[in-house]
Formats: structure tokens, sequence, C-alpha cells
């Protein structure tokens, strides 16, 4: 055990990786320190391949995690890693990005040679190193094996072309689409993916009927990545009939990416209907790339009335990106009622976004002012300085009376100013507050704010990642 938890800190401080997290047990933690001694890597000295490999087999899958996720390289959102690799789900801890080291031919002609091994644990680590080395070399011996008689080894190959992007490798990764192994099959449309060749749309469309949900799901987020019309129609049957929801999800995230029109009415459909909850949140981020307008009604039912946090939320966020000023009593009854602090911080948000200036406050965004939480109290006093309504001043000064958050205060003494607060007693009393950073604002805001020191600019969740 001392000899493996010595590989992993080795990769590990190498490639200047992740940190264990803290969901790691603390025994393993102790283990890896007590071997920091014997394992550190001096200087820039090379990595030590054979070592490396010779230390990884038979090693426990959780520790082979580790050591895998310091060497791994960038991908996209939730689904950067290829649907099917050696070690099955790795272990999530937090990335960083890392330089790449580069290998001799030794080594790299080791790697790939390692990547037949029967042991996951070493295919995994061979084919995250070797594919550091974006080069011809790399691709080559990685084509030559996504023929190999065995299915692991084409399942290797071909998520390593993915991981290297190599346009050499299309034609074979098309090919490879027909293999009888569904991981195989799965690992080359994500790798085509990756390398971004229109001239794979036409054979991966036809992959959204595959037996299989893997390979359905990677040919559907490559086909979304490739951001072609002539799959709109194709990817609004997935979304609409097929059975596995992470396709459906799948396949709203495309035509979001697309941003197609002509997807907003079924987009609308399924976020009414749709049995599951992440492919009603997926939908409804999809209706607010788009912005079409057409989608607001939609939007508003499944803001109000939705039963799942993240898709009230998503469904507000959406609204505000569309920018539709007719929904803003909507998101103020939203902003009022809602049961989560989050949907309600968010529709103060989004009040903020489709109001402009001039426009009259919601009841409920003024409501918000008294929240339990301290987001959506920011969210809503950063929204009526964005509306700048001079009836809402009396429900500012009250907010701001009671307000123990500085950032608040700012957001507020800026609301106040933005709707026409001019009266003496209200400028003097901040402007004579004991608080240096009340007195700061206060000034900011009479010169308009126009500063190095910027307003608090609150925004939302991000969108929900694939």
């Amino acid at each position: 055990m001392q000899r493996i938890a010595g590989m992993v800190v080795g990769v590990v401080l190498l490639s200047s990786g992740p940190a264990v997290s803290d969901r790691v047990g603390a025994d393993l933690k102790a283990t890896l320190r007590d071997s920091i001694a014997s394992a550190r890597p001096m200087g820039n000295a090379p990595l030590d391949v054979a070592a490396l490999l010779v230390a990884a087999r038979g090693a426990p899958p959780m520790i082979c995690s580790l050591a895998s996720r310091a060497v791994r390289n960038s991908g996209w959102g939730d689904w950067s890693d290829a649907p099917s690799t050696p070690l099955g789900s790795l272990i999530e801890i937090p990335s960083s990005s890392s330089g790449s080291s580069q290998l001799s031919a030794e080594d790299t002609d080791r790697l790939l040679v390692a990547l037949s091994s029967d042991d996951a644990c070493v295919r995994e680590l061979s084919v995250r190193l070797v594919t550091r080395q974006k080069n011809d070399v790399v691709a080559a011996g990685l084509m030559t094996r996504l023929t190999a008689a065995d299915a692991s080894l084409r399942e290797v190959a071909a998520l390593g072309l993915g991981l290297v992007e190599a346009p050499s490798a299309v034609d074979a990764l098309v090919r490879s689409l027909r293999d009888g192994v569904a991981g195989v099959r799965a690992n080359s449309a994500w790798a085509l993916g990756r390398i971004e060749s229109g001239r794979a749309l036409v054979h991966l469309t036809p992959l959204f009927q595959d037996n299989a949900v893997a390979v359905r799901e990677a040919a559907v987020i490559a086909v979304g990545r490739m951001d072609s019309v002539t799959a709109v129609a194709s990817l609004m049957r997935v979304v609409r009939q097929d059975a596995a929801p992470s396709v459906r999800r799948a396949a709203a995230w495309a035509l979001g990416q697309m941003e197609s029109d002509a997807a907003v009415d079924v987009l609308a459909d399924v976020l009414g209907r749709d049995g599951d909850a992440r492919v009603r949140e997926m939908t409804a981020w999809a209706l607010g790339q788009i912005e079409n307008r057409r989608a607001v009604a939609a939007l508003s039912a499944a803001a109000r009335r939705d039963a799942d946090e993240r898709v009230r939320e998503t469904a507000t966020w959406a609204i505000a990106e569309i920018g539709d000023r007719s929904a803003a009593e909507t998101l103020g009854a939203i902003a009022a009622s809602d049961r989560s602090s989050r949907v309600r911080g968010t529709a103060a948000w989004a009040i903020g976004q489709v109001g402009g200036n001039g426009t009259k406050a919601p009841a409920g965004l003024l409501q918000v002012l008294r929240d339990e939480s301290a987001d959506a109290r920011l969210k809503a006093a950063w929204a009526l300085g964005q509306i700048g309504d001079q009836a809402a001043l009396p429900a500012i000064r009250e907010a701001l009376r009671g307000e123990q958050s500085a950032e608040i205060q700012r957001a507020l003494i800026r609301a106040m100013m933005k709707s026409g607060e001019r009266s003496e007693s209200a400028l003097t009393e901040l402007l004579g507050s004991a608080d240096a950073r009340v007195r700061e604002a206060a000034v900011r805001g009479l010169a308009g704010g126009r500063s190095h020191n910027p307003w608090p600019w609150p925004w939302p969740r991000p969108r929900p990642m694939i």
C-alpha cells in the first residue's frame, strides 16, 4: 500500500494536480502523507513511466482514480470524459490545470504498449499520460489500436483519440461507429464530437437509434458540438421520444447550443410534461439560450408550478435571458412566494434584467428586501437599482435601516440614488453615518458610481452542466 500511495503522490506532485478532497478517507490521506518523503519527485526530474506502470498494476480502483485524475486532460462540462473508460467512473475531486511535460520516445512507446494491459489501472494511467503529447506519433499509435481484436484496447484507443483531438483520426473513428461493442461505439462518437469534424455528422445521427444508452447519449452530445441545423429535426425527436432521461437531457442541451428557433415549441412542450426533473431543467436552460418570446408562457408556468427547485430557478433565469418585460409581474409573484430562497433571489435578479429604467417595481420584489437570505436581498437591492422606481424609495430606506451586510447596504444606497433619492435628511443621514462603508457608498452614489470600485453585481447560479 505504501508503494501505491507513493505512486499517487508522485504523479500528483509532478503534474500539479488536485489535492485529495475531503471526501477521501482520513486513513488514505494519512497514508499519502507518510509516503511523500520516499515518493516525491525532485525538481523537474522526468517521470519514471516504467516504475509508474509497475506500481499501477493491481492498485485499488480508489487509489488509481486519484492518480488518474492528476494526469487527466481537460474536457467539456460534466460530460468531459469518454463514456467508457478503463476504470469506469472516476472519483470526483476538484481539478486544476497543469502543464504537460514532454515524454521521451521510449516512454511514449511504453505507454502505447501499456494500453493493451489486462489491468484497468495501467490502461487508465497510460491513456491519460500518453495523450498529453498531442502529436502525430501518438495519434498514429492510437489509430493502429482502434482495429485491435481486444475490445478493451479499441475502447481505450477511441478514448485517446478524443483526448488528443486528432483530425487525422476522423475516418477511422467513423468506421468504429459500427463496432459491435457499445463502449467502442460510444467512445468513437464522443471522440468525433471533440474533434468537431462536420464530415462525421451524417454518420453520427443514425446512432440516435442505437440500442445502447451510452452510445445514443454520446452521439447526441457530439452532434450538439457540431452546431449543424440539419440535425435539429432528429434532435427534436430524441428530446420527445427517447426512453432514457440522460439522452433526452443531452438532446435539450444540443438544441440550446444550436439556438434553434425551430425547436422552441417542442422544448416548451417537453418542459411541461417530461417526468424527469433534470430533463426539464436542461430544457428550460435551452429555451433561455434560444431567447424566443414564444417560450415565455411555458417558462412562466414552470417557474411558478414545477415541483423541482432547480427547474423553477432555471426557468426564471431563462425568462430573464429572453428579456420579456411583460413577465415582470409574474417574476414578482415568484420572488414573493417561492419556497426556495434561491428561486426568490433569481426571480429578483430577473426583474432587474427584464425591467428597464423607469419600470414600476413589483410588490414581490420589495418583499424580498426583507428575505431571510442575504443573497436574495442583495439581488433585490441590485434589481431596484436597475429599475429606478421612485415609488420604491420608502421600502429601500426601511431596508437600509435594518440591513447589517455592508455589500447589501451598498446595493441599497445605489438603488436609492438610482431611484431619485434627493431628500436632504436622507443624504445627511448617510453621509453622517458612523460606518465608513456607508459614507463611502453614499459618496459614490452622489458621484454616479463611476469609480474603480464597482457596485455589487450579483449573478444567478450558472447553467446546468452537461
